[in-house]
């Protein structure tokens, strides 16, 4: 079983950014793509970004490219989803997701462990 604890969020003004980080435990972190997702108030929860087992392969949503850079530290365990020049329609809760499955470098769906989330409100 994988625990993931997620943490950074927060509330920040438009243009703003902030780091979220996502610390994993109970499996070998480099054995594990990871990704992060988020949820806004009525709507389905969607991929945002994620990286494959050595870092080097990243994937993001159209939403996002050029914002959101997501990277790792395998010797840390973690995960990190700096969010640049955001926008009120980021505002949502973001989840931190992690795959075994060693066939799929970043998959888009079929993610196995979540987080519980954490809030990030963007205001206008």
């Amino acid at each position: 079983q994988v625990q993931l604890v997620e943490s950074g969020g927060g509330l920040v003004q438009a243009g703003g950014s902030l780091r979220l980080s996502c610390a994993a435990s109970g499996r070998t972190f480099s054995s594990l793509a990871m990704g992060w997702f988020r949820q806004a108030p009525g709507k389905d929860r969607e991929f945002v970004a994620g990286i494959n087992r050595n870092g080097l392969i990243t994937r993001y949503s159209d939403s996002v490219k050029g914002r959101f850079t997501i990277s790792r530290d395998n010797a840390k365990n973690t995960v990190y989803l700096r969010t640049n020049s955001l926008k009120p329609e980021d505002t949502a809760v973001y989840y931190c997701a992690a795959d075994g499955d060693p066939s799929t470098a970043v998959p888009i769906q079929g993610w196995d462990y979540w987080g519980q989330g954490t809030q990030v409100t963007v205001s206008s």
